[in-house]
């Protein structure tokens, strides 16, 4: 066995090296072609340009209201298309939380309904697409864009979706974490008695402190790397590496825009999610149609493509 472990490891860092060299020669035969460098060997140190990632935009406070009014105005183009999606989220939310109560995870309910935005990047994604379209005065249906989410599996939007589920996931095990090591005297047998605790109590104020602080840690870093990533993976044949390192491009060279943007998103589904889920339907959507105007805005268009933002 211990013949056989060595032997598959090998196999293992071959193929790993062999892909990474293959990935590597991809990159710079697209450099080349964009670049017109030639030469057989890449560079020691390439700039960002130089492997090809697209190029970064610096943005304003009226980008954010203008992606806004275009958001909005896509709304209003489909409205029963884009509020499908939003009741989409929304029944599926009721049923998560509807779920916990059924096993008995009390507890888990705080945690699931504020780390639950943090899927919403994804679940955007008919909505990007929508707007591409709408913004390219392209006719389409439900198969269409059905059509189109259902091919991202396909391509690299499946590693995003594992991105922000393993985010969503590390969120509920601190929670979880954390509720055994601050509350772990306190006993609760329904919702609430869970909120009494830590609403109303030393220890419950102590917990909300420590894992709002891991949250908004753990929100600020998927919000860096999917903002810009998710609609970006859709509108072109990109690595979902190169992507996040795009959104966070973006969102560093951009720091007070961005985090303008940010907050609205925050503020806004929190909101959403009062009237139990519901305001998701209408929100859900505006918000989805507005960060593809604010990525068209934010990201410069790919070299003998043109498009036209939203005034």
């Amino acid at each position: 066995m211990h013949v056989y472990v060595r032997e598959r490891d090998v196999w293992f860092t071959a193929w790993v090296g062999w892909q990474t060299d293959k990935r590597g020669a991809m990159l710079w035969e697209e450099y080349v072609m964009t670049s017109g460098t030639t030469g057989s060997t890449p560079p020691d140190n390439p700039t960002p340009q130089q492997r090809a990632l697209p190029k970064v935009n610096k943005l304003t406070s009226g980008d954010i209201t203008a992606s806004l009014k275009a958001g909005f105005s896509d709304f209003l183009a489909r409205p029963i298309m884009s509020g499908f999606f939003g009741l989409f989220y929304a029944v599926f939310g009721i049923l998560f939380v509807w779920s916990l109560v059924w096993l008995g995870k009390i507890w888990m309910i705080i945690p699931a309904v504020v780390g639950f935005p943090l899927v919403a990047p994804f679940a955007a994604a008919g909505l990007y697409e929508m707007s591409r379209r709408l913004q390219k005065r392209e006719s389409f249906g439900w198969s269409e864009i059905l059509g189109v989410m259902a091919n991202q599996r396909k391509r690299e939007m499946g590693w995003m979706a594992f991105v922000t589920l393993f985010v969503f996931w590390v969120w509920s095990y601190q929670v979880r974490l954390w509720l055994a090591i601050i509350l772990q005297d306190t006993s609760f047998s329904d919702l609430d008695g869970f909120l009494n605790t830590v609403f109303f109590t030393p220890e419950g104020w102590t917990f909300l402190a420590i894992g709002t602080c891991a949250g908004a840690f753990l929100s600020a870093v998927l919000f860096s790397v999917t903002v810009v990533a998710m609609p970006l993976l859709l509108d072109r044949d990109i690595d979902f590496i190169s992507a996040m390192i795009t959104s966070v491009r973006v969102v560093t060279g951009n720091p007070l825009v961005m985090l303008t943007w940010a907050a609205v998103i925050s503020v806004t589904m929190l909101l959403s999610l009062v009237p139990a889920f519901l305001g998701l339907i209408f929100t859900l959507p505006v918000l989805g149609h507005t960060t593809w105007h604010l990525y068209q805005r934010a990201v410069s268009p790919a070299e003998g493509k043109s498009t036209q933002p939203s005034s």
